[in-house]
């Protein structure tokens, strides 16, 4: 039984991981829909073809890249306060 509870501490830190750099991608990915839909006002655009303006590979590795980032510095900020 002991086990199981310090494996579950373990992963702990992951999941909180996990979840905050999703937050951070999602967030991302909101912002830029937003700011398509701001962009082409008026031009007819569908949100089908939104999506498929922002759902690209370099703004995949944007997401991430910035959503490690801004993963380490909370990290770096909860850890001193």
């Amino acid at each position: 039984m002991s086990s199981q509870r310090t494996n579950r501490r373990r992963l702990f830190p992951v999941w909180r991981a996990i979840v905050e750099i999703g937050f951070i991608v999602f967030l991302f990915y909101s912002n830029l829909l937003m700011g398509e839909f701001t962009f082409a006002n008026g031009h007819n655009k569908t949100l089908a073809a939104a999506l498929m303006d922002i759902f690209t590979v370099t703004n995949l590795v944007i997401a991430f890249v910035s959503a490690f980032i801004g993963y380490v510095v909370f990290e770096c900020l909860r850890k001193r306060l």
